[in-house]
């Protein structure tokens, strides 16, 4: 098929800032193959785009080596190539160590972890045929902890650490970056937040979906190509901020 637009793969796209940063490639131009292990809500939000010719929506387990590489080979097929893959797809599971499975933590690490590394490998060569970009989302749980998170939060820094690794591996072809957002409301007008809550914040608010994605769409953008093996903190500056009881 001949290339129409510039695509991108979005993982955990159903909703929330995966959803936020479909929208925000769909403004700039892309085509978005979204990607989500839930189809019912997958299809509904790429419907919800508007833009039935430059969306697509593919069921996929990111933790299946055998599904990550379907689904690259449909975004291709479909739109004649990748140029940016954003590895969003995460869980958590909030348990006191002592309670938390060892199924439980694997299944964490396989989502969180091992499926960026699936992704990035197989779309691997159709972004470096484009020279195009891979951008993982993160967590400052990476940087910070809260109790119960073990799980989450080892997947977290490791990914960090995935990134600058993929930049070296795979550049100067395929550029490799990670946002890691702070705290992100995804409900819809954050009526449930108090004033402490953004107060708290250096910025003044708690962040938004929209937030994450008009950052992405900057280190996306291949004017930006200086920018690779980086951790964007994203977090109106908590970790930024000392706190004395």
């Amino acid at each position: 098929m001949e290339k129409t637009f510039s695509t991108a793969v979005v993982t955990g796209a159903a909703r929330g800032i995966g959803r936020a940063v479909a929208a925000e490639l769909l403004d700039a131009g892309y085509a978005v193959v979204l990607a989500d292990l839930d189809a019912q809500q997958g299809q509904a939000a790429a419907a919800g785009l508007g833009e039935p010719a430059r969306v697509r929506f593919v069921a996929a387990d990111v933790a299946d080596p055998v599904a990550t590489a379907a689904l690259m080979t449909e975004a291709a097929s479909v739109f004649g190539g990748i140029d940016l893959l954003v590895n969003n797809a995460g869980i958590m599971i909030r348990k006191p160590p002592e309670e938390l499975s060892v199924a439980e933590w694997r299944r964490v690490l396989d989502v969180n972890l091992t499926g960026p590394f699936l992704c990035a490998r197989a779309a691997a060569p159709y972004l470096r045929a484009r020279r195009g970009a891979i951008i993982n989302i993160a967590s400052t749980r990476a940087l910070m902890s809260e109790p119960h998170t073990e799980a989450y939060t080892a997947s977290k820094g490791g990914l960090i650490s995935l990134t600058h690794a993929l930049a070296l591996s795979l550049g100067p072809e395929i550029r490799v970056n990670c946002i890691s957002p702070g705290w992100i409301d995804v409900s819809a007008g954050q009526e449930s937040l108090r004033a402490a809550d953004h107060a708290q914040h250096p910025a003044g608010r708690v962040g938004t979906p929209e937030d994450v994605a008009r950052a992405l769409r900057f280190l996306a953008d291949p004017r930006n190509g200086f920018i690779t093996g980086e951790n964007l903190v994203l977090d109106g500056g908590m970790t930024r901020k000392m706190i004395y009881v």
